[in-house]
């Protein structure tokens, strides 16, 4: 199979419906799972156990990603979370910062 993964020149980075950092989310999920699938299969629980534990855990990271991905595009989740950060009001008690001059 031939997968085509950048669809032009100065276009965001899109793979099956993933935009941008999307992308690294999911393979960084990915690879927290497949840790964890060794985790618990060297503390002796049952392989099929094992299996259907990371297959529940593989859906929900499928789903959320592909849901944050769609909900906020490309940039949205980074302006979504950087908007904690800027003050709701600002306060002046007198305009002289305004009227000098540097």
């Amino acid at each position: 199979m031939n997968y085509q993964i950048n669809k032009g020149i100065n276009r965001p980075i899109e793979f099956k419906g993933l935009k941008a950092q999307y992308i690294g989310y999911l393979g960084g999920g990915l690879v927290a799972l497949l840790v964890l699938f060794a985790i618990l299969y060297l503390t002796g629980m049952a392989i099929y156990l094992c299996i259907l534990i990371i297959a529940g855990l593989g859906s929900i990271l499928f789903y959320k990603v592909f849901d944050l991905s769609h909900q906020f595009g490309e940039h949205g989740l980074m302006k979504r979370n950087a908007r904690r950060y800027v003050p709701d009001y600002l306060r002046f008690k007198t305009r002289r910062l305004f009227y000098e001059k540097r």
